[in-house]
């Protein structure tokens, strides 16, 4: 099984607060575009397919596929004692890739392709991390 990872605050910024207020509470949400349907991520006021600022808020389905990974075996400074552990591109639903890393499970066993759900590790300073588990 992964060690457990260190859990950082985010920075948050007035763009991504809905995001990360929504973790808090073991949701994902993902911003979209009310004129083109574009999903956006990382989180921002535009989107960087139309140029519009309509973009509203939806919660995702929090499920998704492992598109690339590669296992940490040397981590620095606090994830050290996490090594080895496994960061990774997921590929949403939704339609996004995110940054991420996958959880409870051995190292060996991510592949490209997996189906993986999202799961919510607390900072204990008000969000949580999504990070994503096989199914």
């Amino acid at each position: 099984m992964t060690a457990p990872l260190p859990n950082m605050a985010p920075p948050i910024n007035p763009d991504s607060k809905p995001f990360w207020d929504a973790t808090a509470e073991d949701r994902l949400l993902l911003p979209r575009c009310d004129r083109c349907s574009t999903v956006i991520w990382y989180p921002r006021e535009f989107c960087p397919a139309c140029g519009s600022l309509d973009v509203s808020w939806f919660e995702a389905s929090g499920r998704g596929s492992v598109y690339s990974f590669s296992i940490v075996r040397k981590g620095e400074n606090m994830y050290t004692a996490a090594a080895p552990y496994v960061l990774a591109y997921v590929e949403l639903e939704e339609g996004p890739r995110i940054m991420t890393n996958i959880v409870d499970c051995e190292v060996e066993e991510v592949a490209i392709g997996q189906a993986v759900s999202v799961v919510f590790h607390d900072t204990g300073q008000g969000q949580k991390l999504p990070r994503f588990a096989p199914v």
